[in-house]
């Protein structure tokens, strides 16, 4: 795993942005498209304004995304709500090209199983994504990958639903879906996120991100979340 510090959030973000390009551009040469998974977040919607003013053929990238909130469309909680705003609104990708969790559809274990299917669609069986891009959460989630959650433990699909967490059921990337994408970009910001970005690049198992690899993952942050990392690497 590969740690870069920046001096700052708007600094990390941007540095999230050129990893996506330069997978995106490698991804489009080799197999003429490019699949990521962006995940929802303040920081990562910052980081997803400055991916919209890059110069790449959109046309052959999907987006797809790592989690969602059970809620009705357009509510403020839903990433998708957000998406829109900071990124789609701003850049010249089909609408084809955009592809939301279905987490209005019932039942939703269904609705998960058929976002697997979306999946294999565009990245193949098994779907290997192109990049996921990943948050770190307070508690050490990843996704909707949360402590104590059954989800942690599925293993036989690419998508699934949680319990309850901050008052809204989950669909999410599972651990298996994640661990086969090319790559892996964590950003990672404030202050508020440096004692558990330091337990995460110690490794901590308790952890539900510390469970995801890391031979093809780069952690973004700013001084203040790695103000407690000892080693710029790992």
């Amino acid at each position: 795993m590969k740690i870069e510090i920046l001096p700052d959030a708007a600094a990390a973000c941007r540095r999230g942005a050129e990893a996506i390009v330069a997978v995106a551009r490698e991804a489009i040469e080799r197999r003429g498209r490019c699949v990521i998974a962006v995940s929802g977040g303040t920081t990562p919607w910052q980081m997803l304004e400055a991916l919209a003013c890059e110069p790449l053929p959109w046309e052959r990238v999907h987006v797809v995304q790592v989690d969602e909130r059970v809620a009705p469309e357009g509510h403020a909680e839903r990433n998708l709500t957000h998406l829109r705003e900071h990124f789609l609104s701003r850049v010249a990708l089909p609408v084809r090209n955009v592809h939301p969790m279905p987490v209005q559809q019932v039942p939703l274990e269904l609705a998960a199983r058929r976002y697997g299917d979306t999946l294999v669609r565009l990245a193949g069986a098994p779907a290997v994504l192109d990049l996921v891009q990943l948050g770190l959460g307070h508690d050490g989630h990843a996704a909707s990958l949360v402590p104590g959650d059954p989800v942690l433990e599925v293993g036989d699909a690419d998508v699934a639903v949680t319990g309850e967490y901050e008052g809204r059921r989950r669909m999410t990337l599972t651990i298996p879906a994640i661990d086969r994408a090319r790559a892996i970009l964590w950003l990672v910001t404030g202050e508020a996120k440096a004692a558990v970005l330091s337990r995460f690049c110690r490794g901590d198992a308790s952890l539900p991100a510390a469970r995801i690899a890391r031979d093809r993952a780069i952690v973004v942050a700013d001084q203040a979340a790695a103000v407690r990392l000892t080693d710029h690497s790992s």
